[in-house]
């Protein structure tokens, strides 16, 4: 039996009830020979536990093919974080999120229609079982209590995001799968938007755990936080926060509202290596992830420690001063708190085991001020939430009140403030100044300011010799095609590809579907377009028909959103359809009407040209569209998402992200179903009738082709930037790096560019300058090559736009 229980005691280890604090750390996004130094920064920062995700698709490259060595090798990073003194909350999905490819689901899962992610259904669990064969066995060999860090397991992640059909089905299927391996420790489930059925069906042996991520300034925290405690509590379960956010005035607040567990997600922060990172809908709504992996944790992706580090190494102080007594509390009654500071609309308390309570006062405002508590007043500090006891017992005497955190009690009373903290033993109250110390009732007190982070040195410029080499990476021929195949059918998981062909031009295309980067060129013209799959007209006038498309996955979404065909989970990467638009007409009028009091026979009016009082009601706007050759229908003025039925079937929901409608050739009865809006721009409709571009050759160069063509070693001569392209050329680069203990961090410098990186064999990551999408998760400037990694090769490709594409300068400097 796992010495690990969950229960009305809270996180019990050992026999003993804990609060646990934890930190993100993920091995696949450092070094390997950075592991345990971060590791051993986690454990001095005070922190207990890690949490670490384990993706699916890094350790299954390519159907059956594993790999569990170098940086892979997660079962080396578990043994260390025991070795350093950490326990683990081991989190191997399948699906992750983590702004991760695909949210760890291998890209060739969506190769086959019928297979349903997320879902109970055959294929996805022979998959799902196939990669829990290979993970769970190491994660059973390293759980605490058989010699290992591992405290407990959670199965998926956030599912209460995702429209699982069979909630109960599907994670009892994955729980079944952990019990046959032998996993014993708890196993938990998180809801990433509060909804506990959601993410755990309710299935007997998984615990629900939360997700939050308020707004740290909000008041309204501790009372949201308190609910699912309580309703924890009903079930005989102490609350989990399994991500939350970074700030420890926040994580105050959530421990003080009952959390035995408060993991705030990405503490210690790393990198997106290579062709790792996702795409997501943190843009408009697209975006894509940078190279770096950074929310402002406490740790910085290259490791410097931030002010945050000695906020929490005070917290970790004060846990541990408070021991089982903070563990083992319960919620207290309410006490009034009257404060000349924005502060939480209805504070929390903890009634401490063995007697006193615990309230947390946090001030949400910019500078010092005072509050009082029954009776008492005190100082607080701006942006602070000090863990303030009352009525706490000692050995000879009560502390009756004590504005500031506690550090240790053992003999005389230490205390942490960046203000005066105020004390009442006794029947004496005494206002104690930082850095000093007094005698109040016998005992002494003493205010210590709290720890200071050094500084980081300046980063130093250094210089790098720039060569460039005469060749350039091969390709892969992957055949003809009647239409352009997804990547994914041409064994492309990460990587790129290339599609030709020539065509008798329109004026227009239209293409469908195109995703992630295209680099498309129309008789030697480059656009360069990154609509996430949403459909994209083209002018064509006055071009030939030669047609050439490179085609860049930048990341599978690890989101299921369904606003734009690409942030589907599951959706596959490739130039899409194309088509040339054969002829566009008007279709805004000869709409009949149904609903509101619209009788038979219906009345025929211009598309959202009904007239009405019941203003927001969902009114039918329905005709009749005839065409010979496939078409698609334009909807322009959509502001909010509406119903679209195609004789009669299911209807879909059409956005203004991606406004296009695709009908086969014949007759189609289309009905628009739109709230009633008569003051809102006019809803029209274009109809562009199509013929498919046919005949594309194709070529691909996945990740592992071009690393090894990175990885040859330099050669061609030196060049002097800056480096001028035309759109859709590239020039390999090799920059030589002088020796560094601490790495470098390569600023590039230009316009209309996409740059990656390789060294040491494997793909640093990639920056876009000029024109771009949004971008994600850290600075999206920079790559980053870590200490001892050598042989810095770039790859420079110049894409369409505005301006010529140029780069100018590679700004080194030391990490």
């Amino acid at each position: 039996m796992s010495s690990v229980s969950l229960g009305r005691d809270g996180i019990v280890i050992d026999g003993e009830p804990q609060v646990v604090l934890c930190a993100s750390l993920f091995y696949f996004r450092l070094p390997r020979e950075q592991w345990r130094a971060r590791l051993e920064q986690v454990r001095r920062s005070g922190y207990t536990c890690v949490d670490v995700y384990l993706p699916w698709n890094f350790h299954e490259l390519s159907p059956g093919r594993w790999s569990f060595d170098g940086r892979r090798d997660v079962g080396a990073f578990l043994d260390l974080a025991h070795e350093v003194g950490l326990h683990v909350i081991a989190r191997p999905g399948p699906y992750i999120c983590s702004e991760w490819d695909g949210g760890a689901l291998p890209a060739w899962l969506g190769l086959d229609p019928s297979l349903g992610v997320r879902q109970n259904e055959p294929q996805f669990i022979a998959a799902v079982t196939a990669w829990f064969d290979q993970v769970l066995p190491l994660l059973a060999a390293r759980q605490y209590g058989a010699g290992g860090a591992v405290v407990m397991v959670q199965l998926e992640n956030e599912l209460d995001f995702f429209d699982c059909t069979d909630r109960s089905g599907y994670i009892t299927a994955l729980r079944d799968q952990a019990h046959a391996h032998g996993i014993d420790v708890p196993l938990i489930a998180c809801a990433g938007q509060g909804d506990l059925l959601g993410a755990t069906g309710n299935v007997e042996g998984v615990v629900p755990a939360c997700n939050f991520y308020p707004n740290d300034d909000s008041p309204f925290i501790e009372e949201e936080v308190r609910r699912y405690a309580a309703l924890l509590a009903d079930r005989g379960l102490p609350l989990l926060i399994t991500e939350t956010n970074r700030r420890h005035r926040t994580l105050r607040r959530l421990l003080a509202s009952g959390a035995s567990l408060t993991a705030p997600y990405l503490q210690s922060s790393g990198w997106n290596f290579g062709y790792t990172p996702s795409s997501g809908n943190w843009g408009q709504p697209g975006n894509f992830m940078s190279h770096g992996y950074d929310f402002n944790g406490y740790v910085s992706s290259t490791g410097v420690e931030r002010p945050e580090y000695a906020e929490a190494q005070v917290l970790a102080w004060v846990l541990e001063a408070l021991g089982p007594r903070l563990a083992s509390a319960t919620p207290g009654e309410p006490v009034e708190v009257v404060a000349d500071f924005p502060t939480s609309s209805s504070h929390s308390v903890l009634e401490l085991a063995g007697g006193g309570r615990l309230v947390a006062v946090p001030n949400l405002g910019a500078e010092d001020g005072r509050a009082i508590v029954e009776g008492v007043s005190f100082a607080v500090a701006a942006d602070s939430c000090p863990l303030m006891l009352l009525d706490l017992p000692l050995a000879n005497t009560t502390l009756r009140f004590a504005s500031a955190d506690l550090m240790d009690s053992k003999q005389d009373l230490l205390f942490c403030s960046s203000v005066p903290v105020t004390v009442v033993i006794g029947n004496t109250t005494e206002e104690i100044p930082v850095g000093s110390s007094r005698i109040v009732e016998g005992v002494v007190v003493t205010v210590e300011p709290p720890p200071e982070v050094s500084e980081p040195d300046v980063p130093a410029a250094v210089d790098g010799i720039v060569r460039r080499r005469t060749s350039v990476a091969p390709s892969t021929p992957a055949g003809t095609h009647e239409l352009p195949p997804t990547l994914e059918s041409l064994g492309v998981y990460r990587g790129r590809g290339s599609y030709t062909t020539t065509a008798k031009l329109t004026d227009e295309l239209l293409l469908v579907g195109a995703a992630d980067v295209v680099d498309l060129s129309i008789g030697g013209r480059v656009q360069t377009l990154a609509g996430f799959g949403a459909t994209q007209r083209i002018d064509t006038r006055g071009l030939n028909g030669d047609l050439h498309a490179t085609v860049e996955i930048w990341g599978h979404a690890n989101f299921d959103d369904a606003r734009l065909p690409a942030l589907r989970l599951g959706a596959l990467r490739g130039l899409g359809t194309v088509w040339t638009v054969v002829s566009a007409q008007d279709i805004s009028a000869l709409w009949t009407v149904e609903g509101h009091w619209a009788g038979d026979p219906a009345p025929t009016r211009v598309l959202a040209g009904w007239s009405s009082t019941r203003i927001g009601t969902p009114i039918t706007y329905t005709r009749r569209v005839d065409t010979d050759t496939p078409a698609a229908v334009y909807l322009n003025g959509i502001h909010e998402p509406i119903a679209v039925t195609m004789d009669n079937g299911e209807p879909i929901a059409v956005g203004s992200e991606d406004p296009w409608v695709m009908l086969p050739a014949g007759t189609t009865q289309i009905s628009l179903t739109v709230p009633h809006h008569p003051s809102g721009e006019r809803l029209r409709a274009e109809l562009l009738a199509l013929k498919p571009v046919l005949g594309w050759t194709c070529a691909v160069q996945d990740d592992e082709l071009l690393t090894a063509f990175a990885s040859q070693g330099p050669s061609g001569s030196a060049i002097e930037l800056p480096l001028t392209l035309q759109p859709g050329e590239e020039a390999w680069l090799d920059v030589h790096l002088p020796a560094s203990e601490k790495g470098f961090v390569l600023r590039p410098e230009g316009s209309q560019v996409r740059v990656t990186g390789w060294a040491s064999g494997e793909c640093v990551g990639r920056v876009w300058l000029g024109d771009r999408p949004t971008f994600s998760g850290g600075d999206p400037d920079i790559l980053w090559i870590p200490p001892g990694w050598s042989g810095l090769t770039l790859l420079v490709r110049g894409h369409g736009g505005p301006a010529t594409p140029e780069l100018r300068a590679l700004r080194l400097e030391s990490a």
